[in-house]
């Protein structure tokens, strides 16, 4: 009806002067119901204040729609029970969404700051090649020497090369500690050879053991080390890297078959899981996760007497961990280790410092700044922590995979992601002595990250590649003395 009046009023002033003008507009009410307004010019008024007109009418009714869906996600008085549970699920899945992301943050952080490790560790061996490429390039060409008749071998140096022919050591040896000597290190006391630092060839050669020489309840040298067997894979980005172990001596109230694990990827590395046994660790359920006081740095931790022994994360301070009491028993720093990328093994991960328990007791491994590189043995005592004895070694500890101590003996490991490489190397704190030596050894996912020997199981304890795996071992028998 009213549009009917408007169009019949339209035609009557069309018809009136050809001055007047009309104009004929269309919008949504308040309700939302469309709506015709007819206007046309006051015949007397020429003009009069523009007070809105229907697009201003548009407008609010537009925007008091909007009021309305805003009132209705926001939560207002016109949303209903089934709303409210619908924002409130909403809000919750955003919440943990956000706590994810964060997590996942703060493991990329860590690997961030790990590979940049790498990299620098990198540059810096190629400017060392680089360097040492031009000192050989610039030194003249030795004369020419006669040639001489092989000499006969030497006896009972212990190591053939691959032809069968002996192979003198006498540029890997070391002077012995003297008695009384616990941690200074003089320079002018070690006679290394000319040869500097000991450069090792990846040469597998079998190292067979005379028939009735095996005793693994004794201490001598390492013959073979069977395949790796796996145990358990780690479920995150976290398990990448890891350290896993058994206390040899363990203290109450946890028993020896405990098994204790920490998963070092992550800028917060501070969690520690135990496990009742090998079987509830291999299904993934712990019985027992504490909260370390201090953030653990790298794979180098180790358990002794009921104590956990770490690395404090960006400093060369050993931290001893009370587990019975949950709190630290003894803190104190390594003199002169280097930490933080400084002296790692080959495959980075800030492994300056390694700690490890073999029958003898508990060892560092490390290097520093007076060494130049090459790997420094330490005694410590378990409960202070002071450093005992030191020995110092002639290969470089960014020379080598990992490295892991049994019956006092060192052992290095040539490669990380090899499948199939040796461990090339062996030292004796006993007599102060290192050989080379070509004992096979698998990576079998190609990425080992921590070695340690297990004094509990007589066994070596790795973490390859998000995998905990195990190998047994084979010992010469000790000679009687």
């Amino acid at each position: 009806m009213f549009l009917l009046l408007s169009l019949c009023m339209c035609g009557l002033l069309l018809r009136g002067d050809a001055q007047d003008r009309a104009a004929l507009w269309r919008g949504n009410d308040r309700s939302g119901r469309c709506q015709y307004t007819f206007s046309v010019p006051s015949p007397v008024e020429a003009s009069c204040p523009q007070m809105g007109g229907p697009e201003v009418e548009n407008l609010k009714a537009r925007l008091s729609l909007l009021e309305v869906l805003v009132a209705r996600l926001t939560g207002g008085d016109t949303v209903g029970p089934q709303g409210a549970g619908a924002a409130a699920r909403a809000q919750s899945g955003l919440q943990e969404a956000l706590n994810r992301a964060t997590g996942e943050r703060s493991l990329l952080q860590g690997e961030k700051e790990r590979l940049e490790q790498e990299l620098e560790g990198l540059q810096r061996r190629m400017e060392e090649m680089r360097r040492e490429t031009e000192r050989l390039r610039n030194r003249p060409c030795p004369p020419q020497a006669p040639i001489v008749p092989p000499s006969p071998p030497l006896q009972d140096s212990g190591l053939t090369g691959p032809a069968g022919g002996s192979i003198p050591m006498s540029h890997l040896m070391t002077r012995p500690n003297r008695q009384g000597d616990s941690s200074s290190l003089r320079d002018s006391e070690w006679q290394l050879g000319p040869a500097g630092f000991q450069e090792l060839k990846a040469e597998v050669t079998e190292v067979p053991a005379p028939d009735g020489s095996e005793d693994n309840t004794g201490c001598g040298e390492l013959v073979s080390v069977g395949e790796p067997v796996t145990h358990r894979k780690a479920e995150s980005i976290a398990g990448k890297y890891g350290v896993w172990m058994q206390d040899p001596e363990a203290v109450s109230p946890y028993g020896p078959s405990m098994v204790w694990r920490i998963d070092t990827i992550g800028s917060d590395v501070r969690q520690l899981f135990g496990y009742d046994d090998m079987e509830q660790l291999s299904k993934g359920f712990p019985s027992k996760v504490l909260l370390l006081p201090e953030l653990v740095e790298s794979t180098g931790a180790t358990l002794y007497r009921g104590s956990l022994y770490y690395q404090r994360r960006r400093s060369r301070s050993l931290i001893r961990f009370d587990l019975a009491s949950e709190s630290i028993a003894a803190r104190r720093d390594l003199p002169h280790a280097g930490f933080h990328g400084q002296f790692p093994y080959s495959w980075g991960g800030y492994t300056d410092i390694d700690v490890s328990v073999d029958e003898q007791g508990l060892w560092a491994v490390y290097s520093t700044s007076k060494a130049k590189g090459a790997i420094v043995i330490s005694q410590l005592d378990p409960n202070s922590l002071e450093v005992k004895r030191s020995w110092e070694t002639n290969i470089r500890k960014n020379s080598v995979a990992n490295s892991f101590i049994i019956c006092g003996k060192l052992y290095t490991v040539a490669s990380y992601t090899a499948p199939d490489t040796i461990i090339n190397y062996m030292y004796d704190t006993k007599t102060s002595q290192g050989k080379s030596v070509a004992i096979p050894f698998r990576n079998k996912y190609r990425y080992n990250s921590m070695i340690d020997y297990n004094v509990a199981q007589r066994k070596l304890f790795a973490w390859d590649n998000y995998h905990m795996v195990s190998y047994d071992l084979r010992l010469a028998r000790q000679p009687a003395i």
